[in-house]
Parts: C-alpha cells; sequence; structure tokens
C-alpha cells in the first residue's frame, strides 16, 4: 500500500532531480535544452504513486493526458515552430481521459465504433488541411477498423466470419494504397493471394472438418 510519505518522497525527489538536470543543462549546454525529457518523466512519479494511492484514476488520466500534450507541444514550439507536428500525436492522448471516464461503456461495441470513426475524422481533417497532396489518413483509418472488426466476432466467437471480413478489410486497403501510391503498377495482387489463404485454411482445417 503507498503510503503519504512514499508520495512525498517521490514529489521532492522529482523537483530535486529536475531542478539538477536544469542546473546542469544551463552549465554544460545552455545553447540546447535537454533538461525536459528527464523532467517529463521525473513528474510522472509522483503524480503515478498520488494517483494510484488515492485511487484517482481518472483525473490521472486527465492529468497525464495533460502533461503529455504540454510536453509535446514544447518540444513543438522549441525544435519546429514552422510546422505544428503535434497535432498528430494529440488524438490519442485526449481519448484516453475519454476511455477512462466512459468506464465499462468503454468495453462495448458502440463504444468502439464510435472511437474509430472519430479516430478517422480526426486523421481525415488533419489530411485535408495540412497535407491534402497525399491521402494518408486511410493508414490510421485501416488501423482502427480493427478494434470494433474483431470485438464484434470475438465476443461471439465467430472466428471464420471473422477471417472473411478481415481478409476482406486488408484486400480493401491494399488496393486503395495500390490505386493511390503507384496506379501504374499492380502489386497489391501479391498480398492479396497470401491474405485469401488465411479464410481458406480455416475454411478447409477448421469449418469443414467439424462438419465432417
Amino acid at each position: 500500500m503507498i503510503d503519504r510519505q512514499q508520495v512525498g518522497f517521490a514529489a521532492v525527489g522529482s523537483l530535486m532531480s529536475i531542478l539538477f538536470f536544469m542546473i546542469v543543462n544551463f552549465l554544460t549546454s545552455p545553447s540546447e535544452i535537454w533538461f525536459i525529457y528527464p523532467a517529463f518523466v521525473l513528474l510522472f512519479w509522483p503524480l503515478s504513486l498520488a494517483s494510484v494511492r488515492k485511487g484517482y484514476y481518472r483525473l490521472y488520466s486527465v492529468l497525464g493526458s495533460l502533461l503529455v500534450i504540454v510536453f509535446l507541444l514544447t518540444l513543438n514550439y522549441m525544435e519546429s515552430p514552422e510546422f505544428p507536428w503535434f497535432v498528430y500525436a494529440i488524438f490519442p492522448f485526449v481519448w484516453w481521459p475519454v476511455t477512462i471516464w466512459s468506464g465499462s461503456k468503454a468495453k462495448t461495441i458502440a463504444f468502439a465504433i464510435l472511437s474509430s470513426i472519430s479516430a478517422t475524422v480526426y486523421y481525415a481533417i488533419l489530411n485535408a488541411v495540412m497535407s491534402p497532396e497525399y491521402p494518408w489518413a486511410i493508414y490510421p483509418a485501416f488501423a482502427v477498423i480493427w478494434w470494433p472488426l474483431a470485438l464484434h466476432y470475438v465476443r461471439k466467437k465467430q472466428y471464420y466470419p471473422f477471417s472473411i471480413s478481415a481478409s476482406a478489410l486488408m484486400i480493401a486497403f491494399f488496393i486503395t494504397v495500390n490505386l493511390v501510391s503507384s496506379p501504374d503498377t499492380v502489386w497489391a495482387i501479391y498480398p492479396i493471394f497470401a491474405i485469401l489463404w488465411w479464410p481458406l485454411s480455416m475454411y478447409y482445417f477448421g469449418v469443414k472438418r467439424i462438419k465432417s
């Protein structure tokens, strides 16, 4: 059990360590601000202990998310202020407290669908506004679709239908990437051929064996 003394020790130790790294940074290499990297990690130490001790997991998700976002925003401003790349990483850290505050609803298929749609729309807007020359939003969209798809079939233990749906999703993805990336070269047929073995093998070595 974490007591108050451990939290206090973590807070004092974290602050002293951050101060030490700050002094070393400005004495040895003032032109390069590097102390923020260990400071970012050290701040999570007392925050995590205090949150676990009190059971404030929802508050921890909010504060932790804000800490990460502020850290990324600081790095962006210091290293490349001309391009706001931190917006690409914001969504998962914003969705972290949303998931925690949703409680048991976060385990439902409806929440998985909502999360997938939200992520797809967010990155599609970023794609259209910041880099419309290439539709890269198809990659995160392909990744997040797996969440509700797998949850739906695994809960029903429908593994063979899942292999069909998942194979169709991957085939559609490779065809899309082929068309938008290199339409003059038809290369999607190669991964498609490999993907088709998944549902075929499940049918012949699973479904057909059960029937016979």
